[in-house]
């Protein structure tokens, strides 16, 4: 069964920084590209960024290009989102899932950029 746990979120002033991880279990992660996805308040869920699990080839949403970097760890089954320049934005529910996404998702986690 394939479970995603995603942790890391806070509240961050503008201009700061956050990492969230994702512990993913359940998958064959080689087969797959793995990625995260936010929600803002009264938005769809957007995709933020993703990563081909097994030559690690990155790929970001423009709005999030150049602040965000993906990144994983082989051993640990375990993705990562490195934000930094944060915007208020930014604020969401990040979400980590196989990219295209299917359709178990975990419970995000919250990020809140204050002004």
């Amino acid at each position: 069964q394939v479970q995603l746990v995603e942790s890391g979120g806070g509240l961050v002033q503008a201009g700061g920084s956050l990492r969230l991880s994702c512990a993913a279990s359940g998958l064959t992660f080689s087969s797959y590209y793995m990625g995260w996805f936010r929600q803002a308040p009264g938005k769809e869920r957007e995709f933020v960024a993703a990563i081909r699990w097994s030559s690690g080839r990155t790929y970001y949403a423009d709005s999030v290009k150049g602040r965000f970097t993906i990144s994983r760890d082989n051993g640990k089954g375990t993705l990562y989102l490195q934000m930094s320049s944060l915007k208020p934005e930014d604020t969401a529910v990040y979400f980590c899932n196989t990219d295209p996404p299917s359709r178990i998702w975990g419970q995000g986690t919250q990020v809140t950029v204050s002004s």
